[in-house]
C-alpha cells in the first residue's frame, strides 16, 4: 500500500524554499506535486514524492539541514487538527499519547512512539515506509517539529537531555547545537528526543476536555469515512459546531484537514453542496429546538448561526411554510390538544 501524508505537511513551503534561494514551483513540478496552491491543498499526497521534494531541496540549495530548518520553520502547526487534540489534553503525557495514537492520520509513512527508559522518556520517530531509502531529511524535519511542539507544551521547562539520530552528521555538530540546543548523538539505534519523564506530569493550562473529545471523535471518523458518507458526516459536524456560532465551509474543511475547494468538490460529486447541507441541518435543528418552550426565538437564531432574528425567520418560513412564531404557537396548541385527548380517553376507559 502506498504511504501518504496530508498536504498540510507542505505548510509554509513556498516561503521557506524561496528564502533558501529556490524556485518552489519548479521543485514541486520536478517531483510531480501540484504547483498551484488551491490544487495543492488536496487531502493527501504521496509520501514518496514528499521525501523526494525534501531531498531535492537539500541538494539544490546546498543546505544539508534543509529538512531540520524547514521543520523548525513550520513548527507544531504542521500537525493541523491533531494539534488541537494535543493542546487540549490535560497533561503532557496525555498530549503525547494522543500524538502517538493519531499520527497515522497525518502520515502513514512514519510512526511516533513514547517509551520509558529508567527516569527518562523517549519521544521517537521512525519512517515505516519500507520503500523509502533516503529518509534523513524527513527524520530531521520531524525532530524540528518535535522541538517546537515540546516548546509549545512546556515553554521554558523544555530542556531535553539528548537527541539521538540513526544517521551520521550532515553538518558540524555545533550547527545542530545552535539550532536545537543540544548536540545530537549520531549513529544511534533510534531517532528520539530524550528528556526527564517527570515533565510528562506537567498540566496543560489550555486544556479543554470537551473540545478535545469532539475533535478526537472527528479525527477517528475521518479515518474511515467514504465519499458516499461525506454529506452525513458534514451534517454531524454542523450539528456540533453551530451552537458555538456561525459556521463556514472554511471551518468545516479545517476540521477535516482539507481545503474548502476540495470539500465542495467532494460534496458536488455526491449531488449536494455545503450551503444545501447547512440549510438542511439548520432546518432540522430549528424544529428540534423550537419544540423546547424554554428557548426564545432570538436564542434559537443565534444557536443556528444567524446574526439577526429576521434572517432566521425568513429562512424558517421558507422551510416550513409558516413563521417560527406561528409554527411554535401551532405546536403548543397541538401538544395541548393531544394532552387533552389523552386525558379524555383515559377517563372514558376508567370503570364506573
Amino acid at each position: 500500500m502506498t504511504s501518504v501524508v496530508r498536504a498540510i505537511a507542505l505548510l509554509g513551503f513556498d516561503e521557506f524554499a524561496s528564502s533558501q534561494g529556490l524556485d518552489p514551483r519548479q521543485l514541486l513540478m520536478d517531483v510531480g506535486l501540484p504547483v498551484d496552491t488551491p490544487e495543492r491543498l488536496e487531502s493527501m499526497i504521496a509520501y514518496s514524492r514528499y521525501i523526494a521534494l525534501l531531498d531535492l531541496c537539500a541538494k539544490q540549495s546546498g543546505n544539508p539541514l534543509f529538512g531540520l530548518q524547514f521543520g523548525l520553520h513550520q513548527g507544531a502547526q504542521v500537525l493541523g487538527n491533531l494539534l488541537y487534540i494535543i493542546q487540549n489534553a490535560k497533561t503532557v503525557h496525555e498530549a503525547l499519547k494522543a500524538l502517538k495514537t493519531f499520527f497515522h492520520v497525518h502520515s502513514s509513512g512514519g510512526e511516533v512512539r513514547l517509551e520509558f527508559h529508567g527516569e527518562n522518556a523517549w519521544l521517537t520517530y521512525d519512517v515505516t515506509d519500507g520503500d523509502a531509502t533516503s529518509v534523513r531529511q524527513d527524520v530531521e524535519l520531524a525532530m524540528g517539529v518535535g522541538t517546537r511542539l515540546m516548546q509549545s507544551l512546556l515553554g521554558s521547562r523544555w530542556h531535553p537531555s539528548a537527541l539521538q539520530l540513526r544517521h551520521s552528521a550532515a553538518a558540524a555538530p555545533s550547527v545542530y547545537r545552535h539550532l536545537l540546543g543540544v548536540t545530537p548523538r549520531f549513529d544511534s539505534q533510534c531517532n528520539a528526543w530524550v528528556f526527564d519523564a517527570r515533565l510528562l506530569d506537567a498540566q496543560l493550562s489550555a486544556a479543554d476536555e470537551r473540545l478535545q473529545q469532539l475533535i478526537q471523535r472527528h479525527v477517528q471518523d475521518l479515518e474511515r469515512i467514504t465519499l458516499q458518507e461525506l454529506p452525513a458526516y458534514v451534517q454531524r459536524l454542523l450539528w456540533d459546531m453551530l451552537p458555538n456560532g456561525k459556521v463556514t465551509i472554511e471551518d468545516v474543511a479545517g476540521y477535516m484537514m482539507i481545503s474548502p475547494r476540495t470539500l465542495q468538490r467532494y460534496l458536488l460529486a455526491e449531488d449536494t453542496g455545503f450551503q444545501e447541507l447547512l440549510d438542511k441541518t439548520r432546518q432540522s435543528m430549528s424544529i428540534r429546538y423550537i419544540c423546547d418552550s424554554s428557548i426564545s426565538l432570538t436564542q434559537l437564531a443565534g444557536l443556528l448561526g444567524y446574526a439577526e432574528l429576521s434572517t432566521f425567520s425568513r429562512a424558517f418560513t421558507r422551510w416550513n411554510g409558516a413563521s417560527p412564531r406561528k409554527w411554535k404557537q401551532r405546536y403548543i396548541q397541538d401538544q395541548a390538544g393531544r394532552l387533552h385527548a389523552g386525558e379524555a380517553a383515559s377517563q372514558q376507559s376508567r370503570p364506573d
